[in-house]
């Protein structure tokens, strides 16, 4: 068996990474596992609200090192185009998790934290340590373990976590393109099936993130034919694509994105980030959220390395805090998703706004938290 470290983390995307640097900040050591070479595209809307901006700083990390877009309106817009924006109260940025990802991961290692290039196959809890077993038959033994490995895993798989076990009709497709897009504006733009992010993210290029539901998608051959006669009856949507040029090869894509409930604590570990639960991205919010909860996780664990509580105080505080923060934004995210998605009903939310321009600012207030300033 590998030494003992105290704390590793499973998966080193944008929850996993910040999760280790705070604990390294506070003197623990910690070992992440991920599978992927950074820096690495991923798909992800890339808009970050402000609410997390102080918390990074306390970090110290200089996201503004990293230019990236500032963003303080917002733009939605349903399936005839007919579009609405209002200010971001907290505003926000765009940054991809190529540069995102790969600036977290080189501050972990200046901070003294070991990344193990390799999958993780199992996870055994005994006699209050757990046990970490890689694809190559290597062990490792913690004290505590977070789950970061994101939205769906084959470890969740062997975990046997109830949500991997039912289908998910959900496909995501991200693509980096060149267009003239406002660097201040995220867009959602609804369409048939589904709904759409548009935003900038550093060096202006334009981040398009969209999630369809598959039996809408697999009418069509391809990505772009489903574009072309899907995307396009939104006209605000063909007026992007039709003058976009794509800077990725070919598009990015991840099938069965599931929004079902997940449990925070599976098998003594903390969940964190997508692997605790998804907003959906009409509330463009997932990455300060996934933020957020490593950093609650976080003091949670130093509490319990500090022996101030005991492992049950831990698990149930992470569990309370957790749904605290997330889970009226989550199921204000899915009620609004089936709202956007059904035609009559966002043509009349697109009147009522019209009418009533105070409603979407309750929707983003519905989908936002506040500032991370507490233990800052």
């Amino acid at each position: 068996m590998n030494k003992q470290t105290e704390i590793g983390i499973i998966g080193g995307g944008l929850a996993g990474l910040i999760a280790a640097i705070h604990l390294l900040k506070q003197g623990i050591s910690v070992t992440v596992f991920e599978k992927n070479t950074f820096p690495k595209h991923k798909v992800c809307g890339e808009f970050i609200s402000n609410e997390v901006y102080s918390y990074l700083n306390y970090l110290g990390l200089n996201i503004a090192s990293l230019h990236p877009a500032t963003i303080n309106t917002t733009l939605i817009s349903n399936q005839d185009g007919k579009s609405i924006s209002a200010p971001l109260e907290m505003g926000g940025f765009g940054v991809s998790r190529f540069t995102l990802d790969s600036y977290l991961a080189d501050n972990v290692i200046v901070l003294g934290g070991e990344f193990i290039k390799s999958t993780v196959s199992q996870v055994n809890f005994k006699e209050d340590n757990f046990i970490i077993t890689t694809e190559n038959k290597e062990t490792y033994q913690f004290i505590q373990v977070l789950g970061a490995f994101g939205k769906r895993s084959n470890l969740d798989t062997v975990l046997q976590r109830k949500f991997i076990q039912q289908k998910s009709p959900w496909l995501a497709v991200k693509m980096h393109y060149s267009v003239d897009y406002p660097s201040n504006l995220v867009g959602l733009y609804n369409f048939n099936g589904g709904y759409c992010g548009v935003s900038q993210v550093e060096n202006k290029v334009v981040n398009i993130c969209y999630l369809v539901h598959y039996k809408v998608f697999k009418k069509y051959k391809n990505i772009e034919a489903f574009q072309e006669n899907v995307l396009y009856q939104n006209q605000k949507l063909k007026a992007i694509f039709t003058q976009a040029v794509p800077l990725f090869e070919k598009p990015l894509t991840i099938s069965q994105v599931s929004f079902e409930n997940k449990p925070k604590i599976e098998n003594h570990m903390l969940m964190i980030g997508d692997t605790a639960g998804l907003i959906h991205p009409l509330c463009g919010n997932g990455m300060a959220m996934a933020i957020h909860s490593a950093k609650i996780a976080s003091e949670l664990v130093i509490s319990f390395l500090k022996k101030e509580m005991n492992r049950d105080q831990l698990e149930r505080s992470y569990s309370t805090i957790w749904n605290q923060n997330f889970r009226k934004r989550i199921q204000f995210g899915k009620l609004l998703s089936k709202i956007m998605l059904h035609d009559f009903a966002s043509k009349n939310i697109m009147n009522l706004i019209a009418f009533f321009p105070s409603i979407l600012s309750f929707i983003i207030k519905k989908t936002h938290g506040k500032e991370l300033l507490d233990n800052i």
